[in-house]
């Protein structure tokens, strides 16, 4: 049975009451989520094309849900993909000290090995993809194509194939977090692959985000001639702090893929998933169009009450989704065809906002 966090107002006593391819409730939420950072501070990227040094220029302006490396005095805060303890990949926002902003490509990998130098940053219901014992002999960044080449030693080899597709995407959507990072090219102790080493996951073009994360699809649909949407469902850790975790979801072919995914975010997680659903079913999408890089959507839901905060939580999670979606650089979300919205964490969403540079800081 699909789980829901929203109860109708009318239930409350007046107090907010507080889861190889590409039902009728209401907003508030019993838990919400931190508030969308503002970006960091932008500086330069130091190195030259073709060089591999540890690591390639990192840092403001994040893709995803995820994310750059943004310096915050002796701290730099890198968006790691881990699995989860339902086993979904999950990007978790960490602290890490870096001498230059260019190590923060090969940290982030570093971070994401078994048993690693960096394994007591992670927070504990979390854990690492790459093999123990993993090594990053390089990291390269061709500016030119934004491509992110890197390097494994020989430890890279040593999983299981049923967590083949997991690395892959795992490595992906780290890298292409990075601002100047839309490809990523995967070696072996110095040598390219062609494909993944233990089951054959094809590696012969580069690695986008089109290769997806946590891939599902439902009964009915056939992937051969489906469309690919990514969606922010919510989950929590063992001690109920809540964050985000990224599905993309394979349904009938469509050329509106933003509304889709909408309505698919609407629908929530498929049965039988341990995710939690943002929205319910009675929310409908109104109005939908893109403009100039700014994505605005109107969501109608006939029982929301005006004196009520929306939740965090689930704004949050339509911008990232909607961001995910369309690739805009805003978002404008509009409730019953009004613009004036303010969510339970302070954030205000007047204005069109941007994708969160970072997300899930959980504590470790």
């Amino acid at each position: 049975m699909t789980q829901y966090r929203w109860i109708r107002r009318t239930a409350l006593a007046g107090a907010l009451m507080l889861p190889v391819f590409m039902a009728g409730c209401g907003w508030l939420s019993q838990e919400t989520s931190k508030e969308i950072d503002p970006p960091p501070a932008e500086s330069g990227n130091t190195q030259q094309d073709g060089q591999i040094d540890g690591n390639a220029g990192e840092q403001a302006q994040g893709a995803d849900d995820g994310q750059a490396a943004a310096t915050q005095g002796d701290q730099t805060q890198l968006t790691v993909y881990l699995r989860d303890g339902n086993g979904y990949l999950t990007p978790v926002t960490l602290n890490t000290a870096l001498e230059q902003e260019a190590q923060a490509g090969q940290r982030a990998l570093e971070m994401m090995v078994e048993g690693g130098r960096y394994a007591n940053l992670l927070p504990e219901d979390f854990t690492p993809v790459l093999p123990q014992g993993t090594e990053v002999l390089g990291y390269n960044l061709v500016k030119d194509q934004q491509l992110a080449i890197v390097d494994f030693s020989k430890p890279f080899t040593e999983y299981n194939a049923e967590d083949e597709r997991k690395i892959v995407e795992a490595v992906t959507w780290t890298l292409t977090s990075l601002p100047d990072v839309k490809q990523v090219e995967i070696r072996y102790e110095g040598e390219k692959l062609n494909e993944m080493p233990v089951d054959g996951f094809p590696l012969d073009e580069p690695l986008t985000r089109a290769v997806g994360i946590n891939l599902e699809w439902d009964d009915g649909v056939d992937y051969t001639r489906s469309t690919p949407v990514t969606l922010y469902f919510s989950s929590q850790t063992a001690d109920a702090e809540q964050y985000f975790v990224p599905v993309t979801r394979l349904i009938n072919r469509t050329d509106d893929t933003a509304k889709a995914a909408l309505e698919q975010l609407i629908a929530g997680p498929l049965d039988g998933s341990d995710l939690i659903g943002v929205m319910t079913p009675d929310v409908q999408v109104n109005r939908l169009e893109s403009k100039d890089g700014t994505v605005t959507v109107d969501l109608l839901e006939l029982g929301y009450d005006e004196s009520q905060k929306p939740p965090a939580e689930m704004l949050e999670a339509v911008v990232l989704s909607l961001a995910e979606n369309t690739g805009a650089d805003k978002v404008q979300i509009m409730l019953n065809g009004k613009t004036g919205i303010t969510d339970t964490k302070g954030m205000s969403y007047s204005e069109p906002v941007s994708k969160p540079e970072h997300v899930n800081a959980l504590e470790s």
